[in-house]
């Protein structure tokens, strides 16, 4: 084998490995909350970019294209899913690397939503990524710190399976629901009451991720043996996640087409 071609191969899969997001049943919860929540500026701006297309459907189209062997979806827009937050810093003492982070995509992506040159297909791929970052940035090993890439590198044993603790909370968790991404939904909107929807409705990234990063510190096991007790423990922190995002997705639309 050549052995260029399987350090590229590694280094890619490493890439791959940090950016998992909400699995698809996560992300698929916020894009169908934000729709309860949008104005009627946004529901016109969405239909309109979206077509035949919800925000649930949208939702995973960062992940999905990662397959994609064009440079873009290789290299250029891996570390567009996360940032890093070191125990007890801000996001302001962060150093986001040179291909940019959650947050400086997320303002590329509004930029070029808002922009009157940009093309219906340019503003339909920034609209898609906005849904996508908002829901990762709520999970919180996504404001993660690189001394354990998230959390993928903290292996645990997750209901008699191997795993990392970032998996777990990317879909472990969720997937051990055995719900749709309806039925999960269904269940989580009719828990947010409308105080709270009032209270949640902030449009600012460091806000989230101040929060994220708060969360992750609680999140680390203390052994690696994770099934009943850690699913009891964390699973209320999980669901009120998955509800802030959704409702933070349709706030952030909001702002943007006020």
């Amino acid at each position: 084998m050549n052995i260029n071609k399987f350090l590229l191969g590694a280094t890619i899969s490493l890439i791959s490995f940090q950016v998992l997001s909400w699995g698809q049943t996560g992300h698929r919860v916020t894009g169908a909350i934000a729709e309860q929540y949008l104005s009627p500026n946004a529901q016109k701006m969405v239909s309109y970019l979206l077509a035949n297309e919800d925000l649930a459907e949208v939702s995973t189209y960062a992940d999905e294209m990662r397959s994609d062997p064009d440079e873009f979806w290789q290299k250029t827009s891996t570390t567009w899913h996360y940032v890093n937050v070191h125990q007890g810093h801000s996001y302001e003492h962060a150093k986001a690397p040179s291909e940019g982070d959650a947050v400086t995509a997320l303002a590329k992506f509004s930029k070029q939503l808002k922009s009157k040159t940009s093309s219906l297909e340019e503003k339909q791929l920034a609209l898609k990524f906005i849904v996508h970052i908002i829901g990762d940035l709520h999970q919180p090993f996504h404001s993660g710190t690189d001394k354990d890439r998230g959390g993928n590198t903290i292996k645990v044993n997750f209901f008699w399976e191997d795993s990392n603790i970032h998996r777990v909370w990317d879909s472990g968790l969720i997937d051990r629901q055995k719900l749709s991404y309806t039925e999960w939904t269904s269940r989580l909107s009719k828990k947010i009451s409308k105080q709270q929807a009032n209270k949640w409705m902030d449009a600012d990234p460091l806000v989230w991720i101040a929060e994220s990063a708060q969360i992750r510190q609680g999140l680390y096991p203390k052994d690696e043996k994770l099934s009943w007790d850690y699913q009891y423990q964390h699973l209320p922190t999980l669901k009120k996640r998955l509800q802030m995002g959704g409702v933070r997705i349709a706030a952030y639309l909001n702002h943007l087409f006020r």
